[in-house]
């Protein structure tokens, strides 16, 4: 068996077995946490307080102190809310440096793939970043989902107010019958309204939980309708009309945009493309230039550039709606 191979599989059989590692000992901290969490509600139970079970749970983790320290802590918990997963900050960050520790594992394991200098680093920098950026991108797509759901549900409490409903049992109804994340997200504000909270602050959180401007929207106008009476139905339906004109208009943006959007994505790609192909084609090319302090600051100049174009341009062709 050749060598090369052999130690593929050595270090694939070492990234297995270290991701299985990883999933054990975070599932056995989660249930210990969480034993610890209702032990302690049951022993030491405060109905007086309004306080999440977590927070009632004792000593918090020092992580998660150290975090909240330099205000990450409610960001990140934000964050993996809106992107609906169930993961603590201090998963995330272990995540986080799992991959990073992985990507400088395999460049030391296979010197011959990354000849260059700062190649490792940049590697470990881009593979531990990239759960962050993952689920920067799943609430984006998560918000997506919602807002393209929501005027149907508008319009679904709009014809359950008119048929005799209260609004907080058009709610129940809604979110029975709405698909998630939208269904989800109306329970969650029924539940809170339902176990003591008042309307207006459960509005609110839902408003800060789904940061669009719809929501706010339809926050704005519950709420106003309950302050100075009106047509609650009749709002709702127009609402949803002019979602519904939003995403037509947003649409024709979209589709006059489209070529800015595939030229960035070609100008973005292209050169970093290309200059892969040559370290694969010619090595000693770019190794040569590299070695050349001149090279040096071009190759950090292009970058800049790159980077600079690219923000220029999607700040070109974002147009907001």
């Amino acid at each position: 068996m050749p060598v090369s191979l052999s130690l593929f599989l050595v270090l694939f059989t070492f990234v297995l077995l270290s991701i299985a590692l990883g999933l054990k000992f975070y599932e056995w901290w989660r249930k210990r946490e969480m034993s610890a969490m209702l032990r302690t509600a049951a022993e030491e139970p405060s109905p007086g307080r309004a306080q999440l079970l977590r927070e009632m749970g004792g000593k918090r983790p020092a992580l998660e102190v150290w975090l909240e320290r330099f205000s990450l802590l409610h960001k990140i918990n934000r964050l993996t809310q809106q992107a609906g997963v169930n993961l603590t900050p201090g998963g995330l960050l272990a995540i986080m440096a799992g991959g990073g520790v992985g990507a400088l594992v395999v460049t030391f394991a296979l010197p011959g793939l990354f000849t260059f200098p700062g190649s490792s680093t940049a590697l470990a920098l881009v593979c531990g970043a990239a759960p962050f950026f993952y689920l920067r991108r799943k609430r984006a797509r998560r918000l997506a989902a919602f807002e393209e759901q929501f005027p149907e549900a508008l319009d679904f409490l709009a014809r359950s107010m008119r048929a005799g409903h209260a609004f907080t049992i058009s709610l129940r109804m809604a979110s029975e019958d709405m698909p998630d994340p939208l269904g989800l997200e109306f329970r969650t504000l029924f539940n809170e309204q339902n176990l003591g909270a008042p309307l207006e602050t459960a509005l609110n959180n839902m408003a800060a939980r789904v940061p669009l401007l719809d929501v706010r929207f339809f926050v704005s106008a519950v709420v106003l309708q309950k302050q100075t009476g009106g047509n609650l139905g009749e709002i709702l339906s127009r609402l949803a009309h002019v979602i519904r004109e939003r995403f037509r208009l947003k649409g024709q943006v979209k589709a006059a945009s489209a070529h800015g959007r595939v030229t960035a994505l070609v100008l973005t790609i292209l050169p970093a493309a290309t200059a892969v192909l040559m370290m694969l084609a010619a090595p000693a090319y770019l190794k040569s230039m590299l070695d050349d302090p001149d090279g040096k600051k071009l190759i950090a100049g292009a970058i800049v550039c790159q980077i600079a174009g690219q923000l220029i341009i999607r700040k070109i062709i974002r147009i907001k709606v």
